[in-house]
């Protein structure tokens, strides 16, 4: 049983559910639980801060909805592994250049590398005919030893044939492209949603059936607006954060004094800042 380093002031007229909670998070992020170590179940905690099962109940909800711990069904609770943030929609990277930059050793393991003939979907998102040929990819991402993600990618095989052979388990696929290839992707376009495991998700993912997973879909384009790779790819809800840079443009009010002269100016001269 864990020796708590602070205790419950029964004194204070600050809830115990309250105090509970700052003591554990300080428990958690001081270390004295690891990340993935299991914690004292409720009646443990009860007994070491001499609370009721009411108050810890209140405490773990509270940091559960934080994050920090997850409740295993029939096994307990845990501190939650860290997150593993990606970037969106800021800067186009794949995966494996994302997490290099980040300080991770990502780790891929190629579980399908074939040509075949692209159905109705893919077909529409590269923008070719039903039956073309494409490289199938697909992968499981893994960071610090734990699945993260599996993504299947599909690229027109005439782009780059090259591509059905290469070594993929070390080597991130837009940089063969950009060097190999000479295919250098310029813009995407991603769509995110939440999903449940399939059962095949959760024995790549080592999650239960049914738990939540983050699905990316994406289109990534050549410079001349060519469509060059459709993936999809579930990321583990649990290990995964994506990262969203927005910018706001301030827009001249249409009842302001300077769009007012701006109005009285000839069609030609009315731009401002050139």
């Amino acid at each position: 049983m864990v020796e708590p380093t602070r205790r419950i002031n029964f004194d204070s007229n600050i809830p115990y559910y309250v105090q509970l909670t700052g003591i554990i998070k300080d428990q958690i992020s001081q270390k004295v639980w690891n990340p993935g170590e299991q914690i004292p179940g409720e009646p443990d905690l009860c007994k070491i801060y001499g609370v009721s099962r009411t108050v810890v109940r209140q405490a773990l909800d509270e940091i559960e909805s934080e994050g920090l711990i997850e409740r295993r069904k029939g096994k307990g609770t845990f501190v939650a592994m860290p997150k593993i943030s990606e970037s969106l929609a800021q800067k186009l990277t794949g995966f494996y250049e994302d997490m290099v930059a980040r300080g991770f050793k990502p780790v891929t393991q190629v579980l399908r590398q074939q040509i075949l003939e692209c159905n109705e979907k893919i077909a529409q998102y590269l923008e070719i005919a039903p039956g073309t040929q494409v490289i199938d990819i697909k992968r499981l991402r893994s960071v610090n030893d734990s699945p993260v993600q599996v993504v299947t990618s599909y690229i027109p095989y005439s782009l780059c044939p090259k591509l059905a052979e290469v070594d993929l388990t070390n080597r991130s696929l837009y940089e063969f492209l950009e060097t190999e290839c000479g295919l250098f992707i310029a813009r995407g376009r991603r769509y995110i949603e939440a999903v449940a495991a399939s059962e095949v998700d959760a024995k790549y993912l080592q999650v239960e059936r049914g738990a939540p997973l983050i699905q990316l879909e994406s289109i990534s384009y050549l410079e001349n607006g060519t469509p060059v790779e459709f993936y999809h790819a579930r990321h583990r809800g649990d290990r995964s954060r994506f990262e969203i840079e927005l910018v706001r443009v301030r827009e001249i009010n249409p009842h302001s004094k300077l769009s007012a002269i701006a109005e009285e100016l000839p069609e030609s001269n009315a731009v401002f800042g050139e």
